[in-house]
């Protein structure tokens, strides 16, 4: 009885810990925040990025559609994005928007946590459901327990109660996108499956099938589409992207991404319609590469904005 009062007890608090977080910048014009050490019971705590697209202060009374991303810390600075290379998500959301070729979207980017991130974005259920043999090589990887059944949940329950309070977001799935590269994508899918009347878009930009660095393991990549393919949203109301490159660790995803394919066209997806898949010739597995096509996906799942 006691363990009973006391996990509600810390509950009740660590929520209102979260629903009275405060960014570190306190410029209320400024459009992007940032907020340190986001608390969660679900996972370790972590920084997180606000996005407000133009507009935002200017129209107190609009609401916009939300847009979560994996690897926040790579999203928006040179100062944290690896190698120093960042994605320059702000500068083109805002030339879209300004355009008038997207809807305009708010941007959360939630950092990863680097020992955890393998344990966090690899898809649980498919692996759990592997062979134990297999299971131990994952341990080779990250000596990490699976956990991103919990990391989805910490998105769901904590993170978007949060930036539904804070920030004027539309309701519903229509409006709520989620997205990531590499091990980001493999989470992102996953996110739709398994949340599909909380996300109704998926951005995934080269999905790391493979799991490892080779194709030497067949067993993960089949394990992953057999799973999506048997848990994929309806797609007459939800929207999936996919892309690869052709160089460096994204020259082994294209087999892959075929069978994932013909999976999508079986379950009555519609190239182009309620579903993308693009390769790019010569890309590179990095933030360069994805931040020079970072316009494709959000075109595709925001629309235009008719004039």
């Amino acid at each position: 009885m006691y363990a009973k009062s006391a996990f509600f007890l810390f509950f009740f608090v660590l929520m209102i810990d979260i629903l009275s977080a405060q960014p570190s910048i306190f410029n209320q014009n400024d459009r992007l925040k940032h907020y340190s050490n986001f608390p969660s019971r679900l996972v370790p705590m972590r920084d997180l990025d606000v996005y407000l697209p133009p507009g935002y202060f200017e129209n107190p009374k609009k609401d916009y559609s939300l847009l979560i991303m994996q690897d926040g810390q790579n999203l928006f600075s040179t100062t944290t994005a690896y190698g120093g290379k960042e994605w320059k998500v702000d500068e083109t959301m805002d030339q879209l928007i300004n355009q008038g070729e997207i809807e305009p979207c708010i941007v959360v980017g939630v950092w990863n946590i680097g020992n955890k991130r393998f344990s966090e974005y690899l898809p649980q259920k498919p692996m759990e459901a592997l062979p134990d043999s297999l299971k131990k090589k994952l341990l080779s990887r990250s000596t990490e327990p699976l956990n991103a059944d919990h990391y989805l949940q910490f998105l769901v329950d904590e993170l978007l109660p949060f930036i539904e309070k804070t920030y004027r977001v539309k309701s519903g799935k229509k409006h709520h996108l989620i997205g990531g590269s590499s091990m980001g994508g493999l989470i992102s899918m996953y996110a739709i499956c398994e949340y599909p009347k909380v996300f109704g878009g998926a951005a995934c930009f080269s999905t790391h099938w493979p799991v490892f660095y080779t194709n030497d393991f067949p067993a993960f990549p089949n394990a992953l589409i057999d799973y999506f393919a048997t848990h994929l949203p309806d797609p007459k109301d939800h929207k999936i992207y996919f892309d690869y490159g052709t160089a460096t660790l994204d020259a082994l995803y294209k087999p892959h991404q075929i069978k994932m394919d013909a999976k999508m066209a079986e379950h009555g997806y519609t190239p182009d319609v309620n579903w993308m898949t693009r390769e790019f010739p010569g890309a590179e597995h990095s933030e360069v590469s994805w931040s020079a096509r970072f316009d494709v996906p959000m075109k595709f799942l925001l629309g235009k904005v008719k004039k």
